[in-house]
């Protein structure tokens, strides 16, 4: 028994020596697996353990898959996205969220998104979006913030078109923002300053005596949900203030395999990885290559030759202001009209007797 044994043993150590796994193509080929052994009756456990993982790690080795159906039929609607824009609402009524969702991708690597084209692909069940360095404007991103309500990653940087306003919408109707991306661009650095005041809490009532007489419904949080801020380009002045009234949110998290302070970090949140990267993952790049779309790289500094010039902020301030004060003023509108009616009423001879009449004919009824 103990010879048969001894036998097998080395006809198992003969072939495995001979054993070539394609090393020919290999700069530095390893040297080839054997086996020694301790004496003529025993394998070190050890040196088994380990040849059988080495083989192990060989047979599991997988070959690229090949696309499927639907991402090589999502490459050929890219390549021709402009064509269908204008029926794109009919096109895509019955695609699922996540086709919905590459094809907006696609449109913003191809430099063709804008209000028209991501509203019609809008899905209420959308958990991230992105649409930096895009057309988008403060109508558009209102719009896809009334219906897709439970975004938690939003990526908005280098969007020249969004103010406030936009910003605004999103962080009041998107209660379950965790992630958010901004700044990058100069215009878009001005409105990620301006908006700054929308993540610190503020309460309703100030006119209490103690924290403890406070309820919790009279203390308002702005955008409470979030944690992660991606801001690469922040000033100094604006991260002093985050920091110290905004504590809970985590400002330009970096890859780390321990995470940051014990949490980890959400791909979403990295900068150096687009936020719609995974969607389009399996489609083949030249689908938006005809546009010249250049990945995003690491964190630039802001010159100064690309601040906004003063002429440029006062516009857009004013731009702001003037949305922002469109309610009221339509609402002193309506508050002249009525008065405009009443004094005509009562200018009128005419109709105050009909006034008077009307009142006449209550008093007789009761």
């Amino acid at each position: 028994m103990d010879t048969g044994k001894v036998a097998k043993e080395e006809s198992l150590t003969k072939s495995l020596q001979k054993l070539d796994l394609n090393l020919n193509n290999h700069p530095n080929p390893p040297k080839r697996i054997s086996l020694s052994f301790q004496s003529s009756h025993e394998v070190p456990v050890l040196q088994e353990a380990n040849l059988l993982s080495s083989l192990v790690a060989v047979l599991s080795f997988e070959k690229p898959k090949p696309p499927t159906l639907v991402s090589l039929c999502l490459g050929v609607v890219g390549k021709h996205f402009e064509d269908i824009i204008e029926d794109l609402t009919e096109i895509s009524s019955n695609f699922p969220p996540d086709i919905k969702m590459a094809m907006a991708a696609i449109a913003r690597r191809r430099r063709l998104l804008n209000d028209d084209v991501i509203i019609a692909l809008a899905e209420g069940s959308w958990e991230i979006l992105d649409i930096s360095d895009s057309d988008v404007s403060d109508f558009g991103l209102s719009k896809l913030v009334e219906k897709c309500k439970y975004m938690r990653a939003v990526d908005v940087s280098r969007c020249s078109k969004i103010t406030s306003v936009g910003v605004s919408e999103l962080v009041q109707h998107c209660h379950s923002l965790e992630i958010l991306r901004w700044g990058g661009c100069p215009r878009s650095e001005f409105t990620a300053r301006r908006c700054l005041g929308l993540l610190k809490p503020t309460l309703n009532d100030v006119e209490g005596d103690s924290w403890e007489e406070l309820d919790t419904a009279e203390i308002v949080h702005g955008a409470s949900s979030l944690r992660w801020l991606v801001w690469p380009k922040i000033d100094k002045d604006s991260l002093e203030s985050l920091s110290a009234e905004c504590p809970r949110i985590i400002l330009n998290p970096k890859p780390s395999p321990l995470g940051y302070r014990g949490v980890e970090v959400p791909v979403e949140a990295l900068w150096s990885i687009p936020l719609d990267d995974l969607v389009i993952k399996d489609i083949d790049p030249k689908t938006w290559a005809v546009s010249g779309f250049v990945r995003r790289t690491s964190q630039s500094v802001l010159s100064p030759s690309d601040e906004l010039p003063m002429a440029e902020r006062f516009r857009l301030a004013f731009v702001e202001r003037d949305a922002r004060l469109a309610p009221k003023r339509a609402k002193n509108a309506r508050q002249h009209q009525r008065r405009l009616e009443r004094e005509r009423v009562m200018r009128s001879t005419r109709a105050k007797a009909m006034a008077f009449a009307s009142q006449a004919s209550k008093s007789l009824y009761d």
